[in-house]
């Protein structure tokens, strides 16, 4: 009996489909629109597999687990440096040329608020932001130079 019991549950868990949860902030119809299909890329299209990259990677990483500060003004700006990252690889993953560029300029303009308003923390704090701009930028910087190779 416990033998029938045990095969019925198994047969019913294996026969349920279940699917994935998508955490994405862009919903499945909109980031098939935007990326567009392949007979729409031509000259300008950006040749690079975000997934598969481990500097878009550590980009995404180093977002994720971004510190926060003593200083709100500092958090607010670094807000809006990591949305414009995200809006960067989503671009860039959708083969935006330009969303890839309107984000690389509103990251860059985060990111020298974000070095003018960093005077205003102490020591460690400030190592320890520095450490996260050099390497966003250093990535960034790796993914601009392999987009402009191809």
């Amino acid at each position: 009996m416990k033998r029938l019991l045990f095969f019925g549950v198994l047969l019913i868990i294996t026969s349920c489909a279940t699917e994935k949860q998508n955490f994405s902030p862009l919903s499945t119809g909109f980031y098939s629109e935007t990326k567009g299909s392949d007979s729409d890329k031509g000259a300008n299209s950006i040749d690079i597999n975000v997934k598969g990259n481990v500097n878009a990677s550590e980009i995404s990483n180093l977002i994720a687990t971004f510190p926060k500060f003593k200083n709100t003004a500092l958090n607010s700006e670094i807000i809006t440096l990591k949305y414009s990252l995200q809006n960067y690889l989503y671009a860039i993953d959708a083969d935006n040329l330009n969303g890839k560029n309107k984000a690389l300029k509103d990251f860059e303009k985060s990111y020298k608020k974000v070095q003018k308003l960093r005077q205003n923390l102490n020591k460690d704090e400030d190592e320890i932001l520095n450490r996260y701009l050099v390497r966003l930028k250093t990535n960034v910087s790796a993914i601009e130079d392999y987009i402009k190779g191809n």
